[in-house]
């Protein structure tokens, strides 16, 4: 008889993380319980716990409290919303009973990597601004039109934060020529030196930068990391991109910047979402801004799918996962 994997991934819809491939490898190697889009019924999912080896989850908030103590023969807990499955699963308890605990956050690098680029470009170039004033007649052509605008190339770079989103983000980096500085509490120098950045403050980062990518994951340490002080010690002029998440930023203190002109933002995630209509950063010509949209290209979240069932076929067979990302206790209890 085939071992029992729960495929609950809501709030994903499973055309949009597994390829009919995928699914059908998955099926090949286990019994699969629900594996449908919607949220999977709390009887049903009463009903397998007892014989699940594997939960495919978008979250472990539904599951809530003794769902580990209602599933004895659990291997591992795979969660497919870009994370890890939040803070109601008690990693202790995974830890100690050798549960593994996947995240799929990796899968996002390579998709949110490409677009801190694209907006970084945008943002010096003047992409949006330049499109916005030939749509309206206002243009300015040849040189004029390039006064106020400055290349990538060759540009001092600092990365807040230097995990997974920086590991996709330096390659793409390396035919600009840029030296990149990096600071990441989480990682010692010698690791950040290994990884091909010259290890950093942020007050020194700041200042020495003509870029920076804010890529560090949320933590209580970091919130406001960038608060108004700091962000004054950016050069007049310098590119901001927000790819992370805005909990490492002052928001105001940014949006306040922007719109004097003191330096240039390309934004990707906000405080609240929706962005509010009156909101002032939509006013800011000096801002690039995307609607949360890095990580969400249709074609590359299947790689989840993929991940899923390879690290499934290699836990079943007695392996070690090798596709997701694990959870880290030290790093989990910093978060």
């Amino acid at each position: 008889m085939k071992p029992l994997v729960i495929v609950d991934p809501f709030f994903r819809r499973m055309p949009e993380i597994f390829r009919p491939a995928d699914l059908k490898r998955l099926h090949a190697i286990a019994e699969v319980a629900w594996a449908r889009s919607e949220p999977m019924p709390e009887a049903e999912r009463e009903q397998a716990l007892p014989e699940a080896v594997a939960i495919v989850t978008g979250g472990w908030r539904r599951y809530g409290e003794g769902a580990l103590d209602r599933a004895p023969k659990l291997r591992a807990i795979m969660d497919v919303g870009g994370s890890f499955p939040g803070p109601e699963l008690d990693y202790e308890a995974c830890f100690a009973r050798g549960i593994r605990v996947l995240g799929s956050a990796w899968a996002f690098g390579p998709m949110v990597a490409e677009m801190a680029l694209g907006m970084a470009l945008a943002a010096c170039r003047e992409i949006a601004v330049g499109d916005a004033a030939i749509r309206s007649g206002t243009e300015l052509w040849l040189h004029k039109g390039n006064r106020t605008t400055f290349s990538l190339y060759d540009q001092p770079v600092g990365f807040i934060g230097c995990g997974g989103l920086a590991r996709s983000l330096r390659p793409l980096l390396v035919p600009f020529r840029c030296p990149i500085r990096a600071y990441d509490p989480w990682l010692t120098d010698t690791y950040i030196r290994e990884e091909g950045y010259e290890p950093s403050g942020p007050e020194e980062l700041l200042r020495r930068s003509r870029f920076v990518f804010v890529l560090a994951v949320p933590a209580p340490e970091n919130q406001a990391l960038l608060d108004r002080d700091r962000l004054e010690m950016l050069p007049r002029g310098a590119v901001l991109v927000l790819i992370s998440r805005a909990h490492l930023i002052d928001f105001d203190a940014l949006t306040e910047m922007v719109l004097a002109g003191r330096f240039r933002a390309a934004i990707d995630v906000f405080p609240q979402e929706p962005l509010p209509n009156d909101h002032p950063i939509r006013a800011a010509t000096g801002a690039v801004l995307s609607a949360h949209r890095a990580g969400s290209v249709p074609e590359d979240l299947r790689e989840i799918g993929r991940a899923v069932v390879d690290d499934l076929e290699a836990i079943l067979a007695g392996l070690p996962p090798r596709r997701m990302q694990p959870a880290i206790p030290e790093l989990l209890r910093r978060r």
